[in-house]
């Protein structure tokens, strides 16, 4: 065995996470990133826990997948906080989903019916006791679905998992851009850097979100499904010693707001085929801010603290690819789109138990990377 048992490639909360508990089970692992850990998708992400208002027609193995990972976090969070010192915490009493339109309406009624119809835990609220719940609420506001659902701030999770990582006697390289896998004699051997760096390993993880497909030598089922897709977001901040507007986070067909600790609220966020493209624009701002303002008008008083633009990684049925794929030894984790926060507990445990055991897990076994090789 080479003196570095694994090597995962991306340090989002994703690669992170497959790292962590590989070091748990005492793996030598070394994670590389092309830029600093936790800047890539991770860091624009909203960081909302929310596997039922996300539930969509056709995706239940998905849907399944998401309420695994939620079932997970409260222990996941303790285990960090045990092994860093530092508490993730959410503050938000759950999602509430509203209309304000008729369209909107009928739109969210056939959600509800469809998560009621799914056995999900959900309640139809009128107009009014929405902003009983939420007085900022628009007074338009005809009806709304309210869920258990919170919500995590994605770069203090990325920073508590490197640290756990580190406690655990794992390794970070930042600034680390890989060409391209290794292989030996039908098996995974490590990585070469751009800088012409060659880094043996016994197994790796491909874990770099949008760009895992441009690495060579990674399976064509694997470079052919994933693809950026682009999200800008929002940061907004109250003024001093002024409360935030909202408790919940708050959903509309067109947005979504999320409520933070220390008088922050994330607005997002869009999704646009863009291929790698990162530009913030005027256009995508507007809607995100108008959008805001049309459920909750207090938002036009907040502060813009932030506006960003961050690349998920898509795939063509909207979840992820998981498990092994091409030489022995190589193991994926992508393709989490809008989902890589709240898939980051189900992800690591099973990945790690592919890379230490050999063994696919049932909860991935609908999504493995194969299922993509007719491309």
């Amino acid at each position: 065995m080479s003196a570095l048992d694994t090597i995962v490639v991306g340090a989002g909360a994703i690669g992170l996470g497959i790292a962590w508990r590989a070091a748990q089970r005492g793996q030598h692992v070394l994670v590389l990133d092309r830029g600093e850990p936790g800047h890539g998708a991770s860091f624009h992400a909203a960081g909302m826990l929310a596997p039922i208002s996300e539930a969509s027609f056709g995706e239940d193995a998905l849907l399944a997948l998401n309420l695994a990972s939620a079932r997970c976090y409260p222990a996941f969070l303790e285990e960090l906080r045990a092994a860093t010192g530092r508490a993730l915490r959410s503050a938000a009493p759950g999602t509430l989903f509203v209309a304000r339109d008729r369209d909107q309406l009928e739109a969210l009624a056939s959600l509800y019916e469809l998560q009621v119809g799914l056995g999900l835990q959900v309640e139809w609220l009128d107009g009014g006791r929405c902003r009983d719940l939420e007085p900022a609420l628009h007074p338009g506001v005809r009806a709304g679905v309210r869920a258990p659902e919170q919500e995590v701030d994605p770069r203090e999770l990325t920073a508590t998992l490197a640290a756990a990582v580190e406690a655990g006697g794992g390794r970070i390289r930042p600034g680390a851009d890989v060409a391209r896998l290794l292989e030996a004699a039908g098996h995974a051997a490590g990585v070469e850097l751009t800088t012409g760096e060659e880094i043996p390993a016994g197994s790796v993880v491909l874990a770099a979100g949008c760009w895992s497909g441009g690495i060579g030598g990674v399976p064509k089922e694997v470079a052919g499904a994933i693809r950026p897709v682009k999200g800008q977001i929002l940061r907004m901040r109250t003024r001093p010693g002024e409360p935030l507007p909202i408790r919940h986070l708050v959903r509309t067909e067109e947005v979504y707001l999320v409520p933070r600790a220390g008088g922050q609220v994330v607005i997002g966020a869009t999704v646009e085929e863009q291929g790698f493209d990162t530009s913030l624009t005027g256009g995508g701002v507007y809607e995100l801010l108008r959008a805001a303002i049309e459920v909750v008008p207090g938002v036009r008083e907040l502060e813009l603290s932030e506006a960003s633009v961050g690349l998920r990684p898509g795939s063509p049925d909207n979840a992820p690819l998981l498990g092994p794929a091409g030489p022995e030894g190589l193991v994926v984790a992508t393709g989490h789109h809008r989902n890589g926060i709240l898939l980051t507990p189900v992800t690591a445990e099973a990945i790690c138990t592919v890379v230490t055991d050999g063994e696919v897990p049932e909860v991935i076994s609908a999504f493995l990377p194969g299922r993509f090789a007719w491309r």
